[in-house]
């Protein structure tokens, strides 16, 4: 008989009892609005605001409605122009490019390399190609490239580097915390991200004026003193004038969510690299499976895993996809050229225009797939589900 699994890809832990409490002594009061409280208190969103910038050890935090919000205003708050280019990686989930598009700007993208991180070289040619002034780097799948050499091509070329850490909460490089290189970063709280409000976001940064100028396109009005982790009022002087309002506030009662996650977040961190190292120890005993180098410096946090079987065709890669749903293993492929859920192709993103033949990106994809890995899952399912995978494998020719 063979063996099957059965639990569910998309089902999440619950909240943790104290925030689901906190949630409900908030519908209680009636007020959800982060700017609507009584006289001497300070709202959950505020809250959050503070806390979360003390976790990252950054002096600038704004809670917003998402993540991909977060990085429309993060380009906007460092000056992008309409028309301007902005460079990000190939491989990146469509809120990345959709951000961009959506502050006016126009993206440029960048080869991969086999271990789904920006290719050094190929950005650094884009970089004198495209004459960009930005780059938004996007940790696909919680993929850490070589942060200090991406930092020094930035600085070497006046390029202002904004992190999509969307996949990275948690993460660091060399003992740096994921979204403390850029001049801003962007998390979400969506809730296949670490942490779970369903949909939102933050964005954190240690520049005064940017995060002045991303308080008041939040939607702020001139409450911007109602923030638990801003510049002080008189770098708002001007920017409270001169700047839209484009309202993606983040609300109390999912602050109140977070709240209770965050003090659980390392742990969890802890939690999902257990799950990661187990299915990667049993993928690593097949020889047709190539799995991504985790440099040193990474500390990575294991929400999903990523592996290649180079050998096998289109025809094979979708009914291997196939077989392995029928054993109770869903996996994602990002080489389709037709979308498919969240999954998505660079050259399907047809606003963009005539798409690049990025090669190297293509065969790469074409035969990785893609594996959620939630918390509700043990260690010994991860186990099960990577035999499951190898004993599929083992009935194709290679």
């Amino acid at each position: 008989m063979p063996k099957t699994f059965s639990k569910s890809f998309t089902q999440q832990e619950s909240i943790p009892e104290a925030g689901i409490e906190r949630a409900i002594e908030v519908m209680h009061s009636g007020r959800l609005h982060r700017y609507n409280t009584l006289e001497g208190e300070t709202s959950e969103a505020e809250l959050l605001e503070r806390e979360y910038a003390e976790y990252l050890d950054v002096p600038y935090c704004l809670a917003c409605s998402s993540g991909g919000y977060a990085l429309h205003i993060a380009l906007k708050a460092a000056g992008l122009q309409v028309g301007e280019t902005v460079l990000t990686n190939a491989f990146t989930l469509a809120p990345v490019p959709g951000a961009i598009n959506n502050a006016g700007g126009k993206p440029v993208l960048v080869e991969i390399d086999e271990n789904y991180c920006v290719d050094l070289k190929h950005l650094e040619t884009m970089i004198k190609v495209s004459g960009s002034r930005f780059f938004m780097i996007s940790h696909m799948r919680g993929h850490l490239a070589d942060m200090e050499a991406i930092v020094a091509m930035c600085e070497r070329y006046g390029v202002t580097l904004i992190e999509d850490c969307a996949h990275t909460m948690g993460a660091s490089w060399n003992g740096k915390a994921s979204g403390t290189f850029g001049k801003i970063a962007c998390f979400s709280t969506q809730t296949y991200k670490h942490m779970n409000s369903g949909e939102g976001g933050f964005l954190t940064t240690d520049d005064a004026e940017m995060m002045a100028r991303a308080v008041m396109y939040s939607g702020s009005y001139m409450l911007y003193r109602r923030h638990g982790a801003v510049p002080d009022a008189e770098v708002f002087a001007d920017i409270r004038l001169d700047t839209p309002n484009y309202s993606g506030r983040m609300d109390n009662l999912r602050a109140a969510l977070l709240r209770s996650q965050l003090s659980e977040l390392d742990h969890n961190c802890q939690r999902w690299n257990e799950r990661y190292q187990a299915i990667e120890a049993v993928l690593k005993t097949s020889p047709r499976i190539e799995l991504s180098h985790r440099p040193e410096q990474e500390v990575y946090v294991g929400s999903s895993i990523q592996f290649r079987v180079p050998d096998l065709s289109e025809d094979q890669v979708s009914q291997f996809m196939s077989d392995c749903l029928s054993r109770g293993v869903e996996l994602k492929w990002f080489g389709s050229a037709d979308p498919q859920g969240f999954t998505s192709r660079y050259d399907s993103w047809r606003y963009l225009g005539e798409a690049p033949e990025l090669t190297q990106t293509l065969n790469i994809l074409a035969t990785t797939f893609d594996m959620r890995i939630p918390l509700t899952f043990e260690v010994e399912d991860m186990v099960l589900i990577g035999e499951i995978i190898g004993d599929i494998l083992v009935g194709y020719d290679a």
